[in-house]
């Protein structure tokens, strides 16, 4: 074995690298190569006290270490305790981020895990009547809400009271969500800018345009855009609401048809379905779907432009309260329409022509801001 290591002599390769070879013998594989290049500054008799040497004459040909030292197995823990890294931003990814869409579900069980009880102190679950009205809705009028869906509907009516905070990731994630689906851009947006007057926002800032409705009117765009066969409807209301002559703003519109369905829920025209489908929330956001629909077909078929919007509005408010169900009914045609390729709203109807103005510049009235004689029950929080 002396001999083996008695003389070694280095030659330079053409790439640079030094190869150890035994005088005499052809060069060794590189993993025996790299243990001998260890033994050198060892003199010869103490060679044959070296562990390594002794696992070497043991196993020529399949040299393994035996032990693993510590500095090996720490930095095996290191690197299998490293957090997973964002490939596009270099940061530990979260589920917090504003990039990432946010459904429905989420968004809600957000809602239902914080506290609200600030904010439930002020709902007003039911309409107050009194005198003849409270005895005409007492023989004639819809059926209470069961017992065990009240806590449901009160959680709607409590999200309807929370406000946009631009601070809270999740609010971000929804506006972001809201953006995206409608516009089909893969990129993120800022939560203030002229891009929401694009969308049917009356300003720069959302949060501004949701009196009456609150968060739930973001919860509502948010339930639209995050379904398949909704999101196609919500795009070409969205065509329709950029008509050079029909044209509307989108959003806003949307905060008026969530005030109805809030004054639905309150005025106890939608327990009857609730009752049916022992459940609120899917009542409600369908009703809210549903009315959306019927105002577009109206606006679309009737030739409807913004100077009419305050009396569709109230129009549109009376007949669906009156007929939930048969409005219901009209949805689930549509979407199963959409479903099988068939259902268009606008048809052939052609939305494009000159620039339709900001939605700063429209004049729009809203079921909150018709003359009192003409809104009586439309304040709807």
């Amino acid at each position: 074995m002396n001999e083996n290591f008695h003389s070694f002599h280095e030659k330079e390769l053409r790439d640079g690298q030094v190869e150890s070879v035994s005088a005499g013998s052809s060069p060794p594989c590189d993993k025996d190569s790299s243990a001998l290049l260890a033994f050198r500054g060892i003199s010869i008799s103490e060679l044959k006290n070296h562990s390594v040497l002794q696992a070497l004459t043991a196993e020529a040909n399949a040299w393994e270490p035996r032990v693993v030292s510590t500095e090996v197995l720490q930095a095996q823990e290191e690197w299998e305790a490293v957090e997973s890294i964002h490939p596009e931003t270099g940061s530990r990814a979260s589920m917090d981020q504003p990039g990432q869409l946010i459904s429905f579900s989420e968004a809600l069980q957000h809602f239902q895990t914080v506290d609200l009880s600030s904010f439930k102190k002020r709902i007003q679950p039911t309409i107050r009547r009194t005198g003849l009205a409270a005895l005409r809705h007492y023989l004639f009028g819809p059926p209470k809400l069961h017992q065990g869906l009240r806590e449901e509907r009160d959680l709607v009516l409590t999200i309807a009271q929370c406000g946009l905070d631009s601070q809270d990731p999740m609010h971000g994630r929804v506006l972001q969500t809201i953006y995206k689906k409608l516009t089909g851009s893969k990129f993120d947006c800022a939560l203030h800018g002229d891009h929401w007057e694009d969308l049917g926002f009356q300003g720069t800032n959302p949060a501004t345009d949701l009196r009456g409705a609150g968060f739930l009117a973001l919860l509502h765009l948010l339930y639209l855009v995050m379904d398949s066969k909704t999101l196609l409807m919500a795009r070409e209301i969205l065509r329709l609401s950029r008509h050079h002559i029909q044209q509307f703003p989108f959003c806003l519109m949307s905060v008026n048809i969530t005030r109805i369905a809030i004054q639905a829920l309150r005025e106890e025209c939608l327990s009857r379905e609730c009752n049916r489908q022992q459940k609120v929330i899917p009542v409600v956001n369908s009703f809210y779907a549903a009315t959306f629909l019927r105002l577009a077909h109206i606006w679309r078929t009737q030739h409807k432009t913004i100077s009419d919007s305050g009396f569709v509005l109230k129009d549109l408010e009376m007949s669906a309260k009156k007929s939930p169900r048969r409005l219901l009914k009209t949805l689930e045609t549509y979407l199963a329409g959409v479903s099988k390729g068939q259902a268009s709203l606008l048809g052939t109807q052609k939305c494009s022509g000159p620039q339709a103005p900001h939605s700063k510049d429209l004049t729009f009235t809203g079921v909150c801001d018709l003359p009192s004689h003409l809104s009586e029950g439309t304040w709807l929080i």
